[in-house]
């Protein structure tokens, strides 16, 4: 497996730019899942409290022997835990079931704006931050709005936005925001979920001109974006394939193709209506 590149983050950190993501991994194969992706070189992987996989994620930690330093470990506060006290305790139970004293990367997983408590959440989080149980903070399906709120609440950035994103869902305009102010931007689902996108005629004739699956073409897009991945696999052998993007480049021609794509589908929840 190549090296995977890191990218600055605006609180002086380093994210990797590429790795596993386990939603609807089930937690009783998440360790031999994780555990197989640190064999392979995978090093970042991203989890959350609503997976209900924290557990197996911190198994494989654990029984890896990689150095703490050597991993970047992800998870996300759910919804119903949103509020200032409920937060620092959800981020706790977080904790101990990955085996961990600090998680690399803590995000709000849902705005819920109509909900009113993410300013609060967040301003927990960034105790957190102080209190060395997470060394980032960042959001997860926020909006510009959202964002500025924080903002202008706390004069705090989120690091990233981790935001439903593939060639069928560019994002284009929450990108741009994301990119002026140096947040970076994830993509959830970058696959679109598989489907009839892999089907699609322009990414495979792609793909046969570099060696290469549609998926791989795929994340490769995500990858020259400059966007942080982590596609979702269970077998050892895609979890190898995906990971097999850094050795060839996407042309700008074949870039614009993909960019044509966009057809502004979203398969999960509208961020603007989601509750808890």
């Amino acid at each position: 497996m190549s090296s995977i590149p890191t990218l600055p983050l605006l609180d002086g950190r380093r994210i990797p730019q590429f790795g596993l993501g386990v939603w609807q991994t089930p937690a009783e194969e998440t360790a031999r899942v994780v555990g197989e992706a640190f064999k392979l070189g995978y090093r970042h992987i991203d989890t959350a409290a609503i997976y209900q996989n924290e557990e197996g994620v911190g198994r494989a930690i654990a029984e890896s022997g990689l150095a703490r330093d050597e991993l970047f470990i992800t998870t996300k506060l759910w919804n119903a835990d949103q509020g200032h006290d409920s937060t620092l305790k959800a981020l706790d139970r977080s904790l101990s079931k990955l085996q961990l004293d600090y998680v690399d990367l803590y995000l709000i997983h849902w705005p819920c704006p109509e909900d009113g408590k993410f300013v609060d959440t967040w301003k927990a989080m960034i105790q957190a931050q102080a209190e060395g149980k997470v060394r980032s903070i960042g959001v997860s399906n926020f909006r510009v709005a959202d964002i500025e709120h924080l903002l202008a609440e706390t004069g705090v950035m989120p690091v990233v936005n981790q935001i439903e994103l593939h060639p069928l869902l560019q994002q284009s305009a929450l990108r741009d925001y994301h990119h002026q102010h140096g947040i970076l931007t994830e993509s959830w689902s970058p696959l679109a979920q598989g489907g009839d996108l892999l089907k699609d005629p322009g990414l495979q004739a792609i793909g046969q001109a570099h060696g290469k699956s549609a998926a791989q073409v795929i994340l490769r897009w995500h990858v020259q974006l400059g966007l942080v991945v982590f596609p979702k696999s269970v077998t050892p052998a895609r979890i190898k394939e995906n990971a097999e993007i850094f050795d060839f480049e996407l042309s700008a021609e074949e870039m614009a193709q993909i960019g044509k794509l966009d057809a502004g589908t979203r398969l999960g929840p509208d961020p603007s209506t989601l509750r808890i």
